[in-house]
C-alpha cells in the first residue's frame, strides 16, 4: 500500500524533475501512513504544529484562509501526487488550513524521514524544493487571476490550469476531466458569489467553450478558452529542462 502512495509522488515529481533510480528507491523507502478522509475533512488546521507532511494520493484538496467575518478564500487547489504542506518542514506553525475538497486518500510522512531522504539524496531534495517554487508560481498566478481578470477569464483560467495539471499526471481523458467541485467552492477560489459563478459557467457553455455534467468538465474549444483566459502555461513549469 505504501508503494502505491509513493508511486503517486513519483508520477508528480517526474513531470517537472529528473529523478534517477536511486531517487525513486528513496521515495519508495519512505514510511508513509495511509489515511482515508471524507469531503470537507480538515487535514491540517490553521495554527497547527505539524510533525508530518501530507501526500495527497487520491482526490482533491485545497488550502484556505478564513476571515474573522467567516469569509473563506481558497488559496490553491491540489491534485494527486502533491504535498501541499511541504513548507511545514521549515515553517513550524501552519498559517492556513488544508482541507479535503473531495473524499481523499492521503499519506502522512514524518518530517524526519523526509529530512533523512533529502540528506541522502540531494537530487531528491532539489526536486522537492523545485515543487515548492512551482507552488509559489501558481500562487502568483492565482493572485493575478482573482485581482485583475474578469469573471469569465478567471473561470476559464482555472479550468485550463486544472486540465493542464491533471493531464500531466495522466488524469484526463481527451479534453475531459473529473473535477467534483461545487459552485460555492468555485466562488471561494475565484472571489465570486455563487450566483456569479453560475452565470459565468452558463456563459462559457453558451459560447461553446465548455460542457459540464455533474462532476465532469469537458473543454470543447481549448484555443478559445485559453484566449479568453490569456493563458500562458509557463508558470506551471511542466518541463524539467526549462
Amino acid at each position: 500500500m505504501t508503494s502505491n502512495l509513493a508511486s503517486t509522488l513519483i508520477t508528480k515529481l517526474t513531470v517537472s524533475n529528473n529523478l534517477d533510480s536511486a531517487d525513486i528507491r528513496a521515495i519508495h523507502g519512505l514510511p508513509i501512513r495511509e489515511r482515508k478522509l471524507g469531503a470537507s475533512a480538515l487535514i491540517v488546521a490553521d495554527g497547527a504544529r505539524s510533525t508530518d507532511c501530507c501526500l495527497l494520493a487520491e482526490g482533491f484538496a485545497f488550502r484556505a484562509k478564513t476571515t474573522f467575518e467567516g469569509q473563506r478564500q481558497v488559496l490553491s487547489l491540489h491534485i494527486p501526487g502533491e504535498i501541499p504542506d511541504l513548507q511545514s518542514l521549515h515553517l513550524h506553525v501552519m498559517d492556513h488550513e488544508l482541507v479535503a475538497l473531495t473524499p481523499c486518500k492521503v499519506g502522512f510522512i514524518a518530517h524526519e524521514a523526509i529530512r533523512d531522504a533529502n540528506q541522502q539524496r540531494p537530487n531528491l531534495a532539489a526536486a522537492l524544493w523545485r515543487e515548492t517554487l512551482i507552488d509559489s508560481a501558481i500562487f502568483r498566478e492565482w493572485i493575478v487571476n482573482v485581482g485583475r481578470r474578469s469573471a469569465a477569464a478567471r473561470m476559464a483560467h482555472l479550468l485550463v490550469e486544472m486540465h493542464q495539471r491533471l493531464k500531466a499526471v495522466g488524469l484526463t481523458q481527451d479534453d475531459g476531466f473529473a473535477f467534483p467541485i461545487t459552485q460555492a467552492e468555485l466562488g471561494d477560489c475565484l472571489g465570486l458569489s455563487t450566483v456569479h459563478v453560475n452565470r459565468t459557467l452558463q456563459s462559457l457553455r453558451k459560447d461553446g467553450l465548455i460542457s459540464v455534467e455533474r462532476a465532469e468538465f469537458r473543454i470543447l474549444d481549448m484555443q478559445g478558452l485559453e484566449f479568453l483566459a490569456g493563458f500562458d502555461p509557463t508558470y506551471l513549469h511542466l518541463n524539467p529542462s526549462i
